[in-house]
């Protein structure tokens, strides 16, 4: 192999290489192309094969540190700078991507809290009116359990806040789960009968509204409303906002097949399930903060309930002005 030729054909590869390196390390990946990056790729593949080239010809030393100072250059921009623009892009998701998401979203968001709290308002004046109602929803045992105790089943949770915080989250996941497949889904579990998308979302918010009224009315007859509130507040204002959220990924899917306007019925689920997947990973991280809360804080007797109220009431403000956040113009 003529040296002095091949290093004058493969010099320019270099110094290219070299130019989109500088402007990589001074301003990041972030400021060079698609095209350009595409390119430094190429290139630092092809620079890597010249210096083991180098190595096995008699080219000098200096040739062969440039060489070696070029492709160590290049594996921290394409490899190591990679997993730095992939940290970056996860943080501007939590910061500024997922409540876009929601602010995109908040119409569907807002009718699964309407139907939570439809069934709210349904548990509660069935339960209040009849009795019978209450023990078909929450259980004859249970009822009288709370009644007769006069204590509240939380208590449980002490002394195995680990276990009980995991067994939290990963139940709220799921529903949080199944409240999103509803809105595809064409069947009810354990029914087997065709229903329309959406109709799992729905019932899924509307039957927990509906135990939610029915506890409220229980506690309250047990004189045991302020305590259950105050163990509530904290995680509940994480957890059931949360869960509205992915009962409206549901309700945004079940639109995309039953309304999908101007497009099709595959392009609106495709354009419509990317928002929900948004959705959905903002959704898994208030549950797990939510799991935590419920694990470690929410169950403690010797934290004042005026405490946990306050909690709870500045976490849902917090939540709520970070939804309204707006990314810089």
């Amino acid at each position: 192999m003529n040296i002095q030729r091949w290093m004058a054909r493969r010099e320019a590869s270099w110094r290219q290489l070299d130019d989109l390196l500088r402007r990589a390390e001074d301003k990041g990946l972030t400021h060079l192309s698609g095209a350009e990056v595409r390119q430094m790729a190429s290139l630092y593949r092809s620079v890597s094969a010249d210096l083991a080239r180098a190595k096995g010809q008699a080219v000098g030393q200096a040739v062969i540190k440039d060489l070696q100072q070029l492709t160590s250059r290049g594996y921290r921009q394409i490899y190591q700078g990679s997993r730095r623009q992939e940290w970056q892009d996860i943080l501007d998701f939590f910061r500024y991507g997922f409540p876009e998401t929601v602010q995109q979203t908040w119409v569907y968001i807002a009718i699964a809290t309407a139907l939570f709290g439809l069934g709210g308002l349904v548990g509660w004046w069935f339960a209040w009116q009849d009795p019978a109602f209450l023990t078909l929803v929450l259980g004859q045992e249970f009822v009288e359990e709370v009644k007769s105790s006069q204590e509240l089943w939380t208590v449980s949770i002490l002394g195995m806040e680990p276990v009980a915080s995991s067994q939290i989250m990963i139940n709220n996941i799921g529903v949080s789960l199944w409240a999103m497949i509803g809105g595809i889904a064409m069947f009810l579990p354990s029914i087997p009968l065709l229903t329309p998308p959406g109709a799992f979302t729905v019932y899924l918010l509307v039957f927990n509204g509906v135990m939610i009224g029915c506890v409220g009315v229980l506690v309250a007859q047990a004189n045991l409303a302020w305590d259950l509130w105050a163990f509530v507040f904290p995680h509940g204002a994480l957890e059931l906002p949360a869960i509205f959220i992915a009962g409206g990924a549901g309700l945004l899917l079940a639109r995309s097949i039953l309304l999908p306007g101007a497009y099709r019925r595959v392009d609106a689920l495709r354009i419509h399930g990317l928002q929900a997947v948004r959705l959905l990973y903002g959704v898994i991280t208030l549950l797990v903060l939510a799991g935590l809360i419920e694990g470690f804080f929410s169950p403690q007797t010797w934290i004042p309930h005026g405490l946990k109220y306050a909690v709870g009431t500045a976490l849902f403000i917090g939540l709520v002005q970070y939804c309204r956040r707006q990314r810089p113009a």
